[in-house]
């Protein structure tokens, strides 16, 4: 006998445990990529994870950001990137830029050294996972992209109800 959800899938069903074998195997695949990236970083780089998605965010953002606009892009806590902005900064990576008006307000941005460094960070993490994804053709790359948009997509409108 299967049970019914809320959302009107019969759990226990042959497409419920697909769905759920499909779930438990992205969490896999997905938590296997991220330690590979992240020794990579740590042995190639001497650099972390979290500091490279600090960078990201900064070199997408150029005119910078403030820290909670930082947070916000990250999903993290102000807490969680306050210690890893001090740590770029002392690395000559970013600097504080203070905000016009707001004595206690900062903008954080790539210095020019940064803006170089994570683009070295950039390219070679770009190879790091063509090379672990080598195995996906462009169509299965385009068609995979596509089913997560369409599932992310679905969680945003249930999210939104």
């Amino acid at each position: 006998m299967s049970l019914s959800t809320s959302r009107g899938a019969d759990v226990g069903s042959a497409a419920s445990k697909a769905r759920l074998r499909l779930w438990l195997r992205v969490l896999k695949v997905s938590h296997i990529i991220e330690r590979e990236l992240r020794e990579r970083l740590r042995v190639e780089f001497d650099t972390t994870l979290p500091r490279f998605d600090v960078m990201a965010a900064l070199y997408r953002a150029e005119k910078g950001l403030n820290m909670s606009e930082l947070s916000g892009v990250l999903r993290v806590s102000n807490g969680n990137v306050t210690g890893i902005v001090d740590r770029l900064v002392d690395d000559g990576h970013i600097m504080r830029v203070p905000v016009e008006g707001d004595r206690r307000a900062m903008i954080v941005r790539l210095t020019k050294k940064g803006r170089a460094h994570f683009g070295a960070l950039a390219e070679a993490h770009e190879g790091w996972v063509n090379e672990i994804l080598a195995s996906v053709d462009v169509p299965e790359a385009e068609k995979l992209i596509a089913q997560l948009g369409s599932i992310g997509r679905r969680l945003d409108q249930l999210k939104a109800t």
